[in-house]
């Protein structure tokens, strides 16, 4: 039952996406070309995202447990760090040169976009290259 609700929820995730405009990378490239021809219509979909994701952190404190039974771990780190910058600035560096950021990417290489499987690629190589770099700084620091 977790699956098929959690699909379902992926699949309307995936419409919402599409609905917005958030799988078109030209339009976002236009919402992040805030010196050029400034597409602000994004914005709206942003705030309407954040307000639902701070409506279920609020509906999930003090719980520890989801209503379908799953542990709940909120996570407690509130430091600004190097690192925390760095991913920033990579993200952000990815989000305006690929026009996607990692669930309109999904979206669009489930439709069947071929620069999203060249997005994808890139991806996940990042996250294996920063799982590497992690340990090796961690063996080098101990």
């Amino acid at each position: 039952m977790k699956e098929i609700i959690a699909t379902l929820l992926g699949v309307l995730f995936g419409i919402g996406l599409m609905l917005s405009g958030m799988t078109d990378p030209d339009k976002v490239r236009g919402f992040l070309d805030v010196a050029g021809s400034w597409d602000p219509s994004l914005a709206l979909v942003m705030v309407g995202g954040i307000s639902l994701a701070a409506i279920g952190y609020i509906a999930a404190s003090g719980r520890s447990r989801s209503w379908m039974g799953e542990r709940i771990d909120i996570p407690t780190n509130n430091i600004i760090d190097r690192r925390l910058i760095l991913g920033g600035l990579l993200f952000g560096a990815g989000w305006g040169i690929g026009g996607m950021c990692p669930g309109p990417a999904l979206v669009n290489l489930g439709a069947g976009y071929r620069g999203a499987a060249i997005f994808v690629v890139a991806m996940v190589a990042g996250m294996l290259v920063h799982d590497q770099l992690s340990k090796w700084m961690a063996n080098r620091n101990s």
